[in-house]
């Protein structure tokens, strides 16, 4: 066992156990396997039915006698104090608590039982060995942010020295800043990368910038998985060629477990070992795969606090050749609470602004880094970091495109600025309403 590990254990995680249980499940084969689901997600309501007090108001002592009678929690469903939601039995001193990042817009803490958080971990180790990567040995580069309380920066920075991590500081993503990033790839021997999406990216075309192929830089570099945002296709494209090395796409969520992550086929594989995951329509019904829906997740085995029915705020799509045993996440396609209304009262995604505006605005590569905000109806606002301010030509094209796929009249204001606001934790918001 490594110190990582140990470090798991001697906080009360019990991880070698889990480890056990997650082979247990795996060997699980595909004939039986929407049984066990199905026999673990009915074992937790009836368990949060009878030893959590929350549970039991929020389910409003109705008789359960399907699963599709299972109310759908939302985030704000838990924004109150996580004593009154812990199941008997559980203190905060006893379980796992973290707080959600507050991307979605309803922060709340959250509290995981401790098998259940070794069960993560667990996961986490068994998706990083597909690429024979693990914590002890493989030498990560690390995009993250960190927290700034005192308590909390020390906790960080003790976890990067037990699991073999270097950290990129990223709230300052300066080209100067990356230079520096450079010397250490020319001197640490990375085995990969791993990090928040748009900060890699950005380091990326930093490299793109310079003629640079990072894997000529650090020889042993061999993979580059990215996490916590959108991954886009052109992106990808764009880390592949600039970093040499293959990328991998995980999906996750702290207050749940790893959700998804790339198979060495380029398959999105959906966790179906602690997690049962369902794409549902505004009506809480299963679209058929193949169709977007809300994604809503079951925790397995966390008894400490219900996360049942849980609506992430997330849309996607599982793919029609999804089994019960291997679903694949065909597609993620954003933030559900991320919707822009427009004056003719059409409502679309946020996404698919950033996502029409990327497509134009970094076809030269003078265009660093944006964010959209929308502040009227018809008032949009950019904000972005580049060589040079956008002509008015460029300014021109984007409002164009805009209005060819949504509709005319819209009022769009660019500023330029040195650097975006990132959230506490490093991420980036690259849609915001402000209605």
């Amino acid at each position: 066992m490594n110190l990582f590990e140990l470090s798991l254990r001697w906080n009360g995680f019990p991880i070698e156990e889990a480890k056990k249980q997650l082979e247990v499940i795996q060997a699980i084969p595909e004939a039986d396997y929407f049984q066990y689901v199905s026999e673990k997600r009915n074992a937790m309501v009836q368990f949060h039915l009878e030893n959590n007090p929350f549970y039991q108001t929020f389910t409003e002592g109705k008789k359960l006698a399907a699963w599709e009678e299972v109310p759908v929690m939302q985030k704000k469903d838990l924004q109150k104090p996580l004593q009154e939601r812990l199941s008997r039995g559980f203190t905060s001193k006893k379980v796992y608590v973290n707080k959600t990042s507050g991307s979605s817009g309803h922060p709340f803490i959250f509290a995981k039982d401790k098998f259940s958080h070794a069960l993560t971990w667990a996961e986490i180790f068994n998706r990083f060995g597909w690429y024979g990567l693990d914590f002890h040995h493989s030498l990560q580069a690390r995009f993250y942010g960190i927290p700034l309380d005192p308590i909390g920066y020390q906790k960080e920075r003790l976890k990067d020295r037990l699991g073999s991590r270097y950290r990129f500081p990223i709230f300052d993503l300066s080209d100067e800043k990356m230079e520096q990033f450079l010397k250490v790839f020319r001197k640490k021997p990375f085995d990969y990368i791993n990090g928040y999406t748009s900060s890699i990216v950005l380091f990326a075309k930093f490299l793109q910038k310079k003629g640079l192929v990072l894997k000529t830089v650090c020889p042993t570099l061999k993979y580059c998985i990215v996490t916590s945002e959108m991954l886009y296709e052109s992106d990808k494209a764009l880390l592949e060629k600039t970093f040499g090395v293959p990328v991998v796409n995980e999906y996750g969520a702290s207050e749940l477990d790893l959700i998804a992550f790339t198979n060495k086929a380029g398959e999105f594989v959906v966790n179906s070992e602690t997690l049962f995951v369902e794409i549902l329509d505004k009506n809480n019904r299963p679209v058929a795969h193949g169709n977007s829906g809300r994604v809503v997740i079951t925790s397995l085995y966390n008894k400490a606090h219900p996360m049942i029915r849980y609506d992430i705020g997330d849309t996607g799509i599982l793919s029609p050749k999804s089994t019960h045993k291997k679903p694949i996440l065909q597609e993620l396609i954003g933030r559900t609470n991320d919707v822009a209304t427009l004056p003719s009262g059409k409502t679309v995604p946020g996404l698919t602004f950033y996502y029409v505006t990327k497509s134009v605005i970094e076809d030269d590569g003078n265009v660093k880094e944006f964010v959209m905000e929308q502040h009227a109806l018809n008032h949009f606002k950019i904000w972005y970091t580049s060589e040079r301010a956008l002509t008015e030509t460029e300014i021109e094209t984007i409002k164009k495109a805009l209005t060819a796929y949504l509709e005319d009249g819209l009022m769009l204001d660019f500023e330029r600025v040195e650097v975006l606001d990132r959230s506490r934790r490093g991420k980036l918001k690259q849609f915001v309403s402000k209605l």
